[in-house]
């Protein structure tokens, strides 16, 4: 009888949140997912300051310097800040992003797909549509899941958003996503061409109940190796 080669996916955390408290916060996806994917966290390259708290994916106050928030990329360069809605001209550290991101595939790699959640999710659009228009050699993911995600409203993000991205996807938000509204995500749907959608009751979270197993393991089927 043959077997089923788990998945390797990339997971990208949140902004504010960090390898460590992602895997936490993702214990029931695991758990949902176990035996059929692996997924692996890495660490977003930018320290948030803890005296600020424009949280984008936390909604809570601001954290203790002792759990590490992390971000992929600043709206507000001066005040290293970021918030989904902020229009900006230029932001600060998405090249240094991008370095964590193609490091972490040649030293843990390969792996099948990519995940990312908020400002994570929002990072993940931009990478595939990097490698899709050959700017990131290393890349080769073959699906993404993309929660919670939207375009950035940095001017100089908008080149990522011109051309529709072929790459399977599957999106995921909540109806009552208080930090992410719907509306955003939504948008973010018309630069892929055949995007499947698991749409929820609640917020702002990775949700993974029996209800929405279904859905994940069907997308996955889709890629999966027998062995």
């Amino acid at each position: 009888m043959s077997a089923t080669t788990p998945l390797r996916i990339l997971c990208l955390h949140g902004y504010r949140q960090n390898a460590v408290s992602f895997r936490e916060k993702t214990g029931a996806l695991r758990k949902l997912l176990k035996n059929r994917v692996e997924l692996v966290y890495i660490t977003a390259p930018h320290e948030v300051p803890c005296q600020v708290d424009n949280s984008q994916d936390s909604g809570k106050a601001p954290v203790s310097s002792g759990e590490n928030p992390r971000g992929w990329w600043f709206s507000d360069a001066q005040q290293r800040s970021f918030s989904a809605g902020q229009e900006c001209d230029a932001s600060l550290g998405l090249e240094e992003s991008v370095e964590v991101v193609r490091s972490a595939v040649q030293e843990q790699g390969p792996f099948d797909g990519i995940l990312g959640f908020s400002q994570g999710a929002a990072m993940v659009a931009m990478l595939i549509a990097m490698q899709e228009r050959s700017l990131e050699p290393v890349l080769s993911f073959r699906f993404a899941v993309i929660v919670s995600g939207f375009r950035s409203a940095c001017v100089q993000h908008a080149r990522f958003y011109d051309d529709p991205v072929a790459m399977p996807t599957l999106h995921v938000f909540g109806e009552e996503d208080a930090v992410i509204p719907i509306q955003m995500s939504r948008d973010l749907l018309t630069v892929f061409k055949e995007p499947d959608v698991l749409t929820h009751s609640r917020g702002h979270f990775v949700p993974a109940t029996s209800a929405h197993k279904p859905v994940y393991l069907n997308f996955f089927q889709r890629f999966q190796k027998q062995t």
